[in-house]
């Protein structure tokens, strides 16, 4: 046993400090990215947010709407493969703009294998909860193998090292996180964890001394959340919470008390598991919770609010483009008061 007593941070625990500017407006603003991957060697154009592949939110309809503003969109893993044939038949196009996501399981080896049959997706999301087992690794290595010119993006973890070898192995971006989603119990369950925007700090520049590239993935609730992450050194920014209780999510509208809600949940709940698997498995403990996030509408209107702020974040250091950001930025680390509770982020109350 030991004990690291270096300070790690959460996206709470800071503030962006200002820097003289001679951009004149917002609009003078790109949020556009161009990354050269280091296995496939393709390019990519693209604002570099993506919808989690929860199934709340890694649906079709949410990558058709993220796709008009050249957002990406992780699809869930149990969208079954009839609806994925339709859906590629129909927008072949939107397709363009996805994650296909898998687990390490046989069975997602196979379905990935149907799917990739009949849909160009160029874009791979290898998603568990602990990327740090050796199967894991070899799962990965399976996939470069198997899918040479397809974008991989495998996690999660949040250790330098951990970054290098899945890399090195074939991931061509990392998502970091483990516990910092807002419906994600495994930090009071297990005891494990990272404060995220350290993280993304240490991981960030791990994956760029190879040439790869690394996804934050969870702990943003607010715009000023995702423009941290970024300026921290994140690629591309996996949103979950912030993207809930939209018209594009799973689920029905419920109303409760004459308000609108939805339901959101983690894919390591009870909820979860009985809904894909008929029930939690007896040698493990849900990692998340269940709950109603208000009901919001088009994510076109969310959409345009975090684009919005991170636009307002470079004016406030003089970055005219997004890869700027980072360069551009000094965190000054801030007091917070203890026990603070997450309130999902709702665009009509916050403008």
């Amino acid at each position: 046993m030991r004990i690291e007593y270096d300070v790690k941070l959460d996206f709470r625990d800071v503030l962006i400090r200002p820097k003289r500017s001679v951009l004149k407006t917002r609009a003078d603003v790109s949020l556009e990215r161009e990354f050269k991957f280091r296995h496939t060697q393709t390019i990519w154009h693209g604002v570099p947010i993506i919808a989690s592949n929860m199934d709340h939110t890694g649906t079709f309809n949410m990558a058709k709407a993220l796709s008009e503003h050249r957002l990406l969109t992780a699809l869930d893993k149990f969208i079954p493969l009839e609806d994925w044939k339709n859906f590629s038949d129909e927008q072949p196009k939107v397709l363009l703009s996805a994650f296909v996501s898998v687990g390490i399981a046989e069975s997602d080896f196979k379905k990935l294998e149907e799917i990739m049959r009949f849909a160009h997706i160029p874009f791979l999301c290898l998603d568990v909860a602990n990327g740090y087992t050796e199967r894991f690794v070899s799962c990965l290595e399976h996939l470069r193998e198997k899918y040479p010119s397809t974008v991989i993006m495998a996690g999660n973890v949040v250790t330098g090292e951990m970054v290098e070898e899945l890399i090195l192995s074939g991931a061509d971006i990392v998502k970091i996180g483990i516990g910092p989603g807002s419906v994600c119990t495994t930090r009071e369950k297990t005891g494990v964890g990272y404060p995220q925007l350290s993280a993304i700090i240490e991981c960030a520049d791990a994956a760029h001394g190879l040439g790869g590239q690394v996804c934050a993935d969870g702990g943003c609730t607010t715009p000023g959340d995702v423009a941290k992450a970024f300026a921290a050194g994140a690629d591309f920014v996996m949103l979950g919470g912030m993207f809930a209780g939209h018209d594009e999510c799973l689920g029905e509208v419920i109303e409760e008390h004459g308000k609108k809600f939805k339901r959101f949940y983690g894919m390591s709940s009870a909820e979860a598991m009985e809904r894909h698997h008929g029930t939690v498995a007896d040698y493990r403990a849900s990692e998340g919770r269940s709950v109603n996030v208000p009901y919001r509408g088009p994510v076109k209107n969310t959409v345009l609010d975090i684009l919005g702020g991170i636009r307002s974040t470079c004016t406030y250091v003089g970055a005219h483009r997004l890869k700027e950001l980072s360069k551009r930025t000094t965190f000054i680390r801030v007091t917070r008061q203890l026990n603070e509770v997450f309130v999902p982020y709702d665009v009509d109350k916050n403008r």
